[in-house]
């Protein structure tokens, strides 16, 4: 069961939340509304944040499989799937966490394990870092705590400029950023297929559900700035993941390792940046042991 529940995020942008699974059950067999705290006998809770131009529906997999023991929750960030995408943002670091933080205390969530890729893994630990009572570990998926520079915006406005809007077709899509796209470095079947889940079909074809520029503004709040303090202050049990072949480098994530005061570490072979699409059964081999361990039966 798929179960939309909507938050009110900051500035009262309304934000997506998607339950993997039939809600838990209080004492009585009733179902818990939103809004409250979690009954004592509710499983625990994780909260699946994704990335850049991501949508809730990209951690499906991985919520199959949470959803048999957690409470497992997807949230469309601001901007990104059916959430609001209000024109005048704001798209910065302190929007994104407090929305992260109203959907936990909205939903009753707390104390919660925040699975994050990439965009949400920085917003996971930025939580754990500010609210530490509502976080009880954190999974980071392929996310830099280093600034990336100005020539890497730049070379994202580029980018977009060359996607070939519109695809006619989704199987366009998915061949464009899974095959042809010039600035894959080899074909990726599970790129095409995080792409074509964030296309939707309108009048003259298929067109992104985001707004680039929009995505450019988002992604200039750690382009321009690192990340390291807050890491630091995250002292819940923290799982930093990579894709042997993904953007975080191993000696940067063993940085991450060393700065987080309970950090682990764990890599994901003929993976890239999808961690979670490229290698499903491995990215789980990774994350649930460790989650096991946060949440003992």
């Amino acid at each position: 069961m798929l179960r939309r529940t909507d938050v009110t995020g900051t500035g009262g942008v309304r934000l997506a939340a998607w339950e993997f699974a039939d809600p838990p059950k209080g004492p009585s067999g009733t179902t818990v509304p939103g809004r409250t705290p979690a009954p004592e006998d509710a499983p625990p809770a994780v909260l699946l944040l994704h990335g850049l131009m991501g949508r809730a529906s990209h951690w499906a997999t991985t919520a199959r499989w949470l959803s048999a023991r957690y409470r497992a929750v997807g949230l469309d960030q601001r901007g990104h799937g059916r959430s609001g995408k209000p024109p005048g943002g704001p798209f910065d670091r302190d929007a994104y966490v407090a929305d992260a933080e109203a959907a936990v205390e909205q939903l009753g969530l707390a104390p919660v394990a925040l699975v994050g890729h990439a965009m949400g893994a920085l917003t996971a630990w930025q939580l754990a870092a500010r609210r530490p009572d509502l976080v009880r570990a954190v999974v980071v998926c392929d996310m830099r705590a280093s600034a990336l520079g100005e020539q890497s915006q730049r070379e994202w406005e580029e980018w977009y400029r060359s996607w070939p809007l519109p695809f006619a077709t989704q199987a366009d899509v998915r061949k464009w950023f899974g095959e042809e796209d010039p600035t894959l470095e080899r074909p990726s079947r599970a790129r095409g297929d995080f792409y074509a889940e964030v296309m939707a079909e309108g009048e003259d074809g298929w067109r992104p559900v985001f707004s680039r520029r929009q995505m450019l503004t988002a992604r200039e709040t750690w382009v321009h700035e690192a990340h390291w303090d807050e890491l630091g202050q995250v002292h819940c049990p923290t799982l930093v993941v990579r894709g042997i072949d993904g953007e975080l480098g191993r000696a940067e994530a063993m940085e991450m390792v060393r700065v987080l005061p309970r950090g682990a570490y764990a890599e994901v072979a003929d993976a890239g940046h999808f961690v979670h699409y490229d290698q499903p059964d491995a990215w789980r081999q990774a994350v649930e042991p460790f989650l096991d361990g946060v949440f003992p039966a």
